[in-house]
């Protein structure tokens, strides 16, 4: 989560997605359609690492109670100032370590490779998502799919051409990792990782590729 707090937050962070090729942002607005599609109506919402807010207030407008939670203080406070139409509330928090009761959101979203950007504990960061969903309730995290490889690397290329992160390193990169120069790493989870991942904790799970750019893995928490 270091990387995202420090360097690449804010207004920096939302430059990243100005600057996304037409290729990515269809990407990105194909990533948003599934998680609507998932949703009920009145549906309470938390979307982790929710950056300046790019998807807390798409979800917002058709949701019931929507909060966002991320580490860096700059993001959050653009998110905040970019919501005041939309009923979205933001908080600095751990996704590892969430300040919420159980049971207490009917879905948790964590899009844009998430899983794999905050660097944290895998198993972790699922079992906490789990521990404050209804039972009965979703849980969506998001991936790259192996077949957007070429549209994902060409956007952090730009990424690094304007400054956002450093200088690609290409030797490093490939098997689904972009690396950069300056430390920076962003990998991806493949559809056997998820299979691995949600047998370990013992959840149900389907596996969707969306728009060949995104996988999603869904899980339902188990009704008691």
């Amino acid at each position: 989560m270091g990387y995202y707090s420090e360097n690449l937050a804010g207004i920096r962070l939302k430059q990243c997605y100005d600057i996304a090729p037409p290729r990515v942002r269809q990407y990105l607005e194909a990533e948003i359609k599934h998680v609507l599609s998932r949703l009920g109506p009145g549906d309470s919402v938390l979307e982790l690492g929710c950056g300046y807010g790019r998807v807390t207030r798409e979800i917002a407008r058709a949701a019931g109670r929507v909060v966002g939670i991320d580490t860096a203080a700059e993001s959050l406070k653009l998110a905040g100032d970019a919501a005041r139409a939309e009923a979205c509330e933001y908080v600095k928090m751990d996704a590892t370590d969430l300040d919420f009761d159980d049971d207490e959101f009917d879905m948790v979203v964590c899009v844009q490779n998430g899983i794999c950007a905050f660097g944290v504990d895998r198993e972790t960061l699922v079992k906490e998502a789990i521990r404050v969903t209804r039972p009965g309730g979703r849980i969506l995290f998001s991936t790259y799919s192996g077949k957007f490889w070429a549209h994902r690397l060409r956007w952090f290329e730009l990424q690094a051409e304007h400054g956002l992160v450093g200088e690609i390193d290409y030797e490093a990169s490939g098997g689904g990792v972009i690396a950069c120069k300056d430390g920076f790493r962003a990998g991806a989870m493949g559809e056997e990782d998820f299979r691995g991942l949600c047998a370990r904790i013992g959840v149900e799970f389907s596996i969707t590729e969306v728009d060949e750019s995104s996988v999603f893995c869904e899980l339902i928490k188990p009704r008691v």
